[in-house]
This record gives structure tokens, C-alpha cells and sequence, in this order.
């Protein structure tokens, strides 16, 4: 933004200058520099020392305190024109609440030097910063007074993360997830809660289904003749009968259903509507999970027949870890194989991560997308997954749900060439070892006693040795997986458990966490033994712990329901979007660069140096600089990276992955200015260096947009989408993060290395393709 832009913008918006001549506006734009917040960035903190006065010039903010129980509440929000820091500024006290930025904001930082002499001189300009802080402290002390009265109490919106069933379409949810030998189903009234009545039909026995159904803590069981698959809902129609009249399924009334799907493979990131291209797929991805998507694909069928006019849903296990990193998701094995056939590490478990992120956020009433998390799903299947910041990074299982950690009856990881030598020395053929490590390996296999952590426990009680040898395996690798993940995101804020033995064994949850206080996760041993049947969640962590260990209620089928509505929900914004001829979104191809703090400017170009503009950038306010800095890492170094203006609160450096190398670094894939947790690095200029101790990313694809870019496109900020890309060969682009903001002009960025790979250039067009997840 030119120094006539915002003399016009301060003449015309801005109350505080309504009283000053033009002349004195552009003194005070002279002595005063531009700056850049990206959305969640702190702008002002509390505790901090204010060194300027702030005006909002575009984007929009928040003056926001917290409580002892980390709860916030809004003090003020700010628009264009506003101004912050005046309270400090005035009473010469430190900063008393945050000021964060709620999308990319412009600000111009008014020196206090300059504040003295040039504001506080101005009659007018005074009366109105003294009402200003009137109004600032009358604020600040309600919410101090709201604080107080809500301790401990949840957020006010009692669904903040829209975790909840409840939606304007009255009706009944079904979710299924139909197996082998067993079928587990939930029905879900979208009206209200408390009324789910859940089943499991277990078609183990040839002769007879055993039935088993609840509804809270009532409970029947009955025996039913083996029937047909396509029996199903009359089955399912009669269990429910014994419940009572107030619980029975009533076909008439369902409105969704949706499907656990064991393997999505790399075709799918995200729960997706069911149709004939998607059924396809799932049986094409069969040879990855043979026994199971088979099985999900003929419940599917048997559903579309029996409701041709219901939308269906697929919810793939996997689809959740779609943004891990090649580097976390390839084997050691020759690059073709994954490239021609697909074998990777693919994960699982990923519905029940998912929620466990999302409710944990909840719980700490903290923004998801700041959070580092280390989900521990323990049940028949056992896996962990590393979360940073909402994205999986790292999962323990890997092409099938057999791999990572002991489980109940699956071995978990062990050494490849085991399998060939138990194919060689003792004649297993292929379906001897599924069933080996697949039935009767982990617990089970050890314990030789049961695949159950209650028998498992109580044997160990007794001084059952290998009891022991199994429990201790298992809660080891729990341990070590929980230390590597921690490593892997470089911090942790969250451990959570969930599943049968997560929930239910306070033995298992302290033997895992015994040993890391040294990471901050202390665990309240009394709070865990004395833990009974978790509603909803538990928190057991000491009070002292920096780290939140909890304990969140499991239901695989309610979860299901839950991806059920949010994939409708996308894909009917997509279809309305679609319905428009939205327009297609330019591409651009975003070379590395750097951002720069004023402290960093004047450490590398001299002091007062301020950055000289060469040419405007796509994006309003944004502009490439003559300066250039050498990056140097613990490795190497890449001389004459451009630096982008304006100047930013903190120092933020974006490359491609391949000069990740180069320098020998490891940056997260993160949303600019998401910091917390990144690498650092030195930046050489010609007068000076400087070492910032974080801020190396790789930018996650993204794409920028305005408002009414974004009405069209039926998106708002944060959702995530797949693009796909026109070109030589047509491109599908996932987990493209979408950043809305009045400045902003419609144009999708990806980086280098992935513009190489794609043969991709600048002036390419991309098209969204599917609404991922909602922010």
C-alpha cells in the first residue's frame, strides 16, 4: 500500500487523525512503518512492553484475555481504522490482553516517539484516545467479571467445534460398518441427543446371529436365524423393537447413511458421497484390504438398494492421514513399487484421530490449528498418530492396519525377513501367516492366554510371567511411539487415549506415560486409578502438567455419523458452487523467499534501513524487494533469496523440500505465520546476520481469496479442498488450505519443487474439485 493510499485511507477512516492537516498525516506515515499479521498471529501480547501504537488499516482483529483455565474471552473486536495499544501506550503498564489478528491484517506501527510528539500533542487526537481507553477498560473488566463468574465452566457455544449430531434436517442418521463375521450399526436422531441406539450382529456362529443391542444403559440380547445380507434393516427394524416403541428404527425416518470403508488408499482424503465411481474405487483398492473393503462394498450395495433416494457416505479410515509427507509415508522399498502399485504407509484409525484432535481442542478451548497432539487409539486395533496443528503427520500403522504397535491379536511391526524364513524353514504358505500375524500374534500371541487386556491384566496379577512379558511389550511400545512422536513434531500440548484399552486400563495409561515427565506429561495417578466409564471426556493430567493428558470416549459408528453429515454438507456446497460456474483459479508458482521483521531488517541491511520496493506481487499491499539474504543452515547455504515486503512482527523463511537438504533443515508443512515449533536458521545480508531461533516453513498449498471469491466458491477461510489442475496432464491437488481476506485476489499457490514435479507454470488454471473439511 502506497504512502498516498493510506493518506487518503487515514483521511477518510481513521478517527484518531479526523483533527490532523494532511501535512502532519504524512509526517507521521513517514516516521511509521507498514506491517503484516497473518491470521492467529499475535500482534500484541500480554505481559509485553508497548513500543507502538496500532492501526488496523485492513483485515480484522480481536482484543481477547484468558483465564486460569486457558478460557478467552473478547474484550473488543477491531475493524479498519481501529487502534490498539493505546492502553499501555497511556498508562505506561504492560500490554493487559492480546491482540490477535483474525485473518491476514495490514497495521501501521506508530513509534512511541512519534505517539508523543506528534499524537499526544493534538487536543482532539487526546479526547479521543481517552475515551477510547475508557471504553477498553470498562471492557477489560467486564470480561475479568465474566471470567470469574464462568470458571471452569465450557465455552459458550456449547458445539464450538461442531462436534455435535444435531442439525435442521430432523431425522435418523445410520451409520454401518459391515465386516466379516460381525455388522455394528448406530442409529443417530439429528433432532436431539441421548437416544442412540447402537448394535453389533455377531455372524461368527454358522447357525445362529447373536444380536446384541443398547440405548444408554439398556441392553438386549437376542438369537436370530442367519440371515441374508440384505436382511439387514428387518433385522435391524426387530432388534431395536426390543428396546421399546421409543427406540424402534423406523426406515421412513432415515435422511443419511453412511459407511466405514477400511482402505481408501491415496484416492481419497476425505468422507465422500457415495457413487458409482467412488463404489468402483473401493473395490479397485480391495487388494489392499481384502478382507474388509469387499465387505464394506456389499454393505454399501445392500443400503442403495434398500434407500436408492438417501445420500450415502463413505468414511474411509485412512483418509485422515492423506497429509502425511512422502517422507513419513514411504517403505525403503524401490520407489516403483509405490509409484506403479501403491504400497505405502497408508494408516488408520484416522475418524477416531480426527475426532480425538477436535476434542481435545474443545477441551482446551484452544484454536485446533495451534496444537501439537499424540492421539492413542487402543483397542482390538491399536495405533498413534502425531497431529501438528490438525494435520497427521506421522501414524504408527502402515499399508495395512497389521502394522506399528503390539496389539490384541496383531503382531505390529516386526522384521520382513521373518516372514520369508517362516514361508522357507517351516512351509506357511500366505494364508497361514495373515492368520498368524493377524489372529494370533500381539497379546494374544505372547500372553498365550487371551487378546484381552482384562484377562491379560488380571493373569498378570497373579504373577503370570508371560501375562507380564505382554502387558510390559505392549505399554513399552505405546511409551516409545508416544517419545517419537513427540520428537517428530518437535513439542507436544495434548496426550489423549480413546478406544476399549485407552479407556478402560489406568494400568496401560500409566505404565505409557511413566518416565516422560521430563516432556511435561505428568500423570495424576489418582485422577487415573479412580477413573470410572468416561462420558464424553476426562482429563488426568496433574494440575502443574503443561501437557493435557486425556481420556476421550470412543464410538466408532456415532463418529461415522458425524463424517456422514459434514461430507453432505461439502458436497452440497460444492454441487451449488458448481451449479454457478464458479471461476477457474489462477496458479501461481511460489519461489522460496523471506519475511522480515524490522529488528532483522536493520540486523542485515543497517540501522534504519527500510525495505526499498521493486515490484508489486499478485497480492494487494505485497511487493517483491531489492534486498536479497543468504540462508545458512546447519549444512549448507542458498545465496540471494528474495526478500518479500511489508515487514512482518516476526521473521518467517518459506523453501521448497528439496532445499530443506541444502540447508539441513526439517521445516513443517504450515500456514504462514504458524511458527510455533518450526526450525531456525541465519540470514546473511551485506552490512550484518542474524539467527532467528524459529519461523522455516513449507507452505502449505494454499489459496487466497476474497470475500466474494469465496460466496461463490461456497467456502470460507481455513476450509480445505482438492484442486484440480488443467495442464499436459490433468493434476489432482489435496489438503489446499483456503485463505480468505478482503485484499486478497483469486489465485492458488504452490511451491517449486511441486511445480516441477507437475510441469506445472504461472497462468495455469485449477478448479475445486471437493470441500475436504470445514473449518
Amino acid at each position: 500500500m502506497s504512502e498516498i493510499d493510506l493518506k487518503r485511507f487515514f483521511l477518510e477512516q481513521v478517527k484518531l487523525f479526523e483533527h490532523f492537516s494532511a501535512d502532519k498525516i504524512d509526517e507521521i506515515i513517514g516516521l511509521s512503518r507498514l506491517s503484516t499479521f497473518e491470521g492467529n498471529e499475535a500482534m500484541l501480547e500480554t505481559g509485553d512492553d508497548s513500543q507502538h501504537l496500532g492501526i488496523l488499516i485492513d483485515g480484522h482483529a480481536e482484543i481477547s484475555v484468558s483465564d486460569n483455565t486457558g478460557a478467552r474471552s473478547v474484550v473488543a473486536q477491531l475493524g479498519v481504522g481501529d487502534a490498539f495499544g493505546v492502553m499501555s501506550l497511556l498508562t505506561g503498564e504492560r500490554i493487559a490482553a492480546d491482540v490477535i489478528a483474525g485473518n491476514r491484517c495490514f497495521v501501521l506501527l506508530i513509534p512511541q516517539d512519534v505517539f508523543n510528539t506528534h499524537i499526544l500533542t493534538n487536543p482532539k487526537a487526546v479526547a479521543y484516545l481517552s475515551r477510547l481507553l475508557t471504553e477498553r477498560i470498562r471492557a477489560l473488566s467486564a470480561s475479568e467479571a465474566e471470567a470469574t463468574v464462568n470458571h471452569g465452566n465450557p465455552a459458550k457455544s456449547s458445539d464450538p467445534y461442531a462436534l455435535s449430531l444435531i442439525n435442521n434436517r430432523p431425522g435418523k442418521v445410520v451409520a454401518l460398518n459391515v465386516g466379516i463375521s460381525q455388522i455394528h450399526f448406530g442409529i443417530y436422531n439429528t433432532a436431539e441427543s441421548g437416544a442412540d441406539v447402537h448394535g453389533i450382529i455377531d455372524q461368527a456362529d454358522r447357525d445362529v446371529a447373536h444380536v446384541t443391542v443398547h440405548v444408554g444403559p439398556q441392553q438386549k440380547k437376542l438369537d436370530w436365524p442367519q440371515f441374508k445380507l440384505s436382511d439387514l434393516f428387518k433385522v435391524m427394524v426387530e432388534a431395536s423393537k426390543s428396546l421399546g416403541p421409543a427406540f424402534t428404527f423406523h426406515p421412513e425416518d432415515v435422511t443419511a447413511i453412511g459407511h466405514r470403508v477400511v482402505h481408501g488408499g491415496n484416492k481419497f482424503a476425505s468422507s465422500v458421497v457415495v457413487t458409482p465411481a467412488v463404489m468402483s474405487d473401493i473395490e479397485e483398492l480391495s487388494v489392499f484390504a481384502p478382507l474388509h473393503n469387499p465387505a464394506n462394498l456389499a454393505g454399501i450395495r445392500v443400503a442403495l438398494k434398500a434407500f436408492p433416494g438417501i445420500p450415502q457416505v463413505a468414511v474411509f479410515d485412512t483418509a485422515f492421514h492423506q497429509t502425511l509427507a512422502p517422507y513419513a509415508y514411504l517403505y525403503g522399498l524401490p520407489y516403483e513399487l509405490y509409484k506403479q502399485h501403491g504400497i505405502r504407509r497408508y494408516g488408520f484409525h484416522g475418524t477416531s484421530h480426527r475426532y480425538v484432535s477436535l476434542k481435545s481442542a474443545e477441551v482446551l478451548q484452544r484454536p485446533l490449528g495451534e496444537l501439537e497432539i499424540v492421539s492413542c487409539h487402543l483397542g482390538i486395533g491399536a495405533s498413534l498418530c502425531a497431529i501438528d496443528h490438525g494435520r497427521s503427520v506421522d501414524t504408527t500403522m502402515g499399508m495395512t492396519p497389521t502394522d506399528g504397535l503390539i496389539m490384541p491379536s496383531r503382531s505390529g511391526s516386526i522384521d520382513p525377513a521373518v516372514m520369508i524364513h517362516l514361508m522357507q524353514e517351516h512351509k506357511m504358505s500366505p494364508a497361514d501367516l495373515s492368520a498368524l500375524i493377524n489372529s494370533e500374534s500381539g497379546l494374544k500371541g505372547i500372553s498365550g492366554i487371551s487378546s484381552h487386556i482384562t484377562e491379560i491384566e488380571a493373569a498378570a496379577a497373579e504373577g503370570h510371567h508371560r501375562a507380564l512379558l505382554a502387558h510390559k511389550a505392549f505399554c513399552y511400545q505405546v511409551r516409545k511411539n508416544i517419545g517419537a512422536y513427540v520428537a517428530a513434531m518437535g513439542g507436544i500440548d495434548v496426550l489423549a487415549f480413546t478406544g476399549d484399552i485407552g479407556e478402560g486400563s489406568a494400568t496401560v495409561r500409566s505404565l505409557a506415560c511413566q518416565g516422560l515427565g521430563y516432556m511435561g506429561i505428568k500423570l495424576d495417578e489418582e485422577k487415573n486409578r479412580n477413573l470410572g466409564p468416561v462420558d464424553g471426556y476426562a482429563v488426568v493430567s496433574t494440575d502443574d502438567s503443561p501437557v493435557k493428558i486425556l481420556i476421550i470416549a470412543n464410538d466408532d459408528e456415532r463418529l461415522v455419523a458425524w463424517e456422514t453429515l459434514r461430507a453432505i454438507e461439502r458436497n452440497q456446497l460444492l454441487l451449488e458452487a458448481k451449479a454457478e460456474e464458479t471461476p477457474a483459479i489462477p496458479v501461481e508458482i511460489s519461489a522460496h523467499h523471506v519475511h522480515l521483521a524490522q529488528a532483522d531488517v536493520e540486523a542485515l541491511f543497517g540501522p534504519g534501513h527500510q525495505l526499498t520496493p521493486m515490484h508489486e506481487l499478485s497480492q494487494p499491499g505485497q511487493y517483491a524487494c531489492e534486498e536479497k539474504v543468504h540462508l545458512v543452515g546447519p549444512k549448507g547455504r542458498i545465496a540471494n533469496v528474495r526478500v518479500l515486503g511489508p515487514t512482518r512482527k516476526e521473521t518467517q523463511v518459506e523453501i521448497a523440500m528439496t532445499e530443506q537438504f541444502k540447508l539441513g533443515v526439517q521445516p513443517p508443512i504450515r500456514q504462514s505465520g504458524d511458527l510455533a515449533g518450526t526450525p531456525g536458521i541465519t540470514l546473511e545480508g551485506p552490512y550484518g546476520s542474524t539467527t532467528i531461533e524459529r519461523g522455516v516453513i513449507c507452505a502449505q498449498r494454499h489459496i487466497h481469496m476474497a470475500p466474494e471469491d469465496a460466496m461463490r466458491f461456497r467456502v470460507r477461510d481455513n476450509y480445505v479442498v482438492r484442486v484440480r489442475v488443467e495442464g499436459e496432464r490433468e493434476l489432482i491437488f489435496g489438503d489446499v488450505v483456503v485463505r480468505v481476506n478482503p485484499a486478497f485476489r483469486l489465485a492458488m499457490h504452490i511451491d517449486t519443487d511441486e511445480g516441477n514435479a507437475g510441469n506445472l507454470k504461472t497462468g495455469m488454471l485449477g478448479y475445486i474439485e471437493e470441500i475436504q473439511s470445514r473449518a
